[in-house]
């Protein structure tokens, strides 16, 4: 049956996700700040008018793009459960087969006072959050599985859109492409246009490479400069920085990627109040985090997007909870546009390219050009946008024994 205590069932999903009460209270923006997402819209429907326009007149090119929902499905649900094993382990709750079983989470906690122990984490931990986000299922004998909602996931999907849409324009501007309307196109689609541009593959090009987030260890044998000007230490290569230019001599392989990134958005740092980007990384990363930073006290660590060192901070002690911030004199556009570029190389998925067509000015409409489709069977790898509390399309089921990399602790 259905535990009734649909409270205690939201603050569980978000609390297992991503410790959403205690991330938001550490990198909430002002109220100044949340209030310009409605003036965004209306700018960003200007835009769109005023790019119409100039396709009537230019032409250029239409794109579509498709999300890839059956990979943020996935990332979604592997998430939940290493959020939950990480939660019972920290909480010493003895459990066993946790797992993922059709599209959803599975465990066991057969002790009463265990599962009375983790409601009562969970409710004192997500306070006051959404109360559609999960729904729990009893399944008797200390079975009991977690799943989304259909509302949290498609609350998740918007997210996913959006993110990706910024990650786009973004990518337009540093290719200098600066007139461009990025637009939601139903639920799951992206549609661009671009006036004047008669070449749509140009366009597409610039999405055929996976935005690459990297976190190295900084080599201090020698110098960078002397590094770069002779030949770097074997294993090392040197980078620049993304706003002083300056180089960085740091390792070729990296201590974690971007897919370890469960969360990153903008935000002010607590002392001095200056832009910063906030990160998260999932239960995997957090693991791997705490055990570089543990084994690199005093030493600077590299974060970089694109081989480009955004921030190289000295690691004072070892970080064992999972989450960072990077802070560089930015304005908080800028502190906004690294966030948008973590989450590109972290999300889910990929953008699977639906359609591209040119479009002739309205003065040569006679000579119409066929749209040319593409099999959405041939995604782009290109990633997009940070699972903020969010969530996947599933039911609350009985169990079918589908389940797979159970844990028991």
């Amino acid at each position: 049956m259905t535990t009734p205590l649909r409270e205690i069932a939201t603050r569980l999903f978000v609390a297992l996700t991503m410790a959403a009460a205690v991330m938001a209270a550490a990198i909430a923006l002002p109220r100044d700040a949340l209030a310009e997402d409605s003036q965004f819209d209306k700018m960003r429907a200007r835009i769109a008018a005023f790019v119409a326009d100039k396709m009537e007149k230019l032409g250029g090119s239409r794109i579509v793009y498709n999300v890839d929902t059956d990979g943020l499905r996935e990332s979604v649900v592997t998430d939940l459960r290493d959020d939950v094993y990480k939660l019972l382990r920290d909480g010493k709750i003895a459990f066993s087969g946790l797992a993922i079983c059709d599209g959803g989470v599975e465990l066991k906690i057969t002790d009463p006072k265990g599962r009375d122990q983790i409601a009562r984490k969970l409710a004192s931990a997500a306070e006051g959050l959404p109360s559609h986000a999960l729904a729990v299922t009893d399944g008797g004998d200390g079975l009991v599985r977690l799943a989304s909602t259909d509302a949290a996931s498609a609350a998740r999907l918007h997210e996913l859109v959006e993110d990706s849409i910024a990650m786009i324009e973004q990518r337009l501007k540093d290719s200098d492409i600066k007139l461009a309307s990025v637009q939601p196109d139903g639920a799951d689609r992206i549609r661009i246009f671009i006036p004047g541009m008669m070449e749509p593959d140009r366009v597409t090009a610039i999405f055929a490479t996976k935005v690459k987030v990297s976190f190295r260890l900084v080599d201090v044998s020698m110098p960078a400069e002397q590094a770069q000007s002779g030949a770097p230490p074997a294993g090392t290569e040197v980078l620049l920085g993304f706003k002083d230019h300056r180089p960085y001599l740091v390792a070729k392989d990296s201590a974690l990627d971007g897919d370890d990134i469960s969360y990153a958005g903008p935000g002010f740092a607590g002392d001095t109040k200056e832009p910063i980007a906030s990160f998260r990384f999932n239960g995997h990363g957090t693991r791997r985090f705490a055990h570089v930073t543990a084994e690199n006290v005093g030493k600077p660590f590299a974060i970089v997007l694109d081989d480009r060192v955004i921030s190289a901070p000295v690691i004072r002690e070892p970080i064992t909870g999972g989450s960072g911030q990077i802070s560089g004199n930015f304005a908080l556009e800028e502190a906004s546009s690294v966030a948008m570029l973590l989450r590109a190389g972290s999300l889910p998925g990929h953008l699977a390219l639906v359609e591209q067509q040119v479009v002739q000015p309205a003065a040569k409409r006679n000579a119409k050009t066929a749209p040319r489709r593409v099999s959405p069977g041939r995604p782009t790898p290109i990633t997009t946008p940070a699972p903020v509390p969010g969530s996947r399309i599933t039911r609350a089921a009985q169990p079918t024994g589908n389940c797979r990399n159970a844990r028991s602790g």
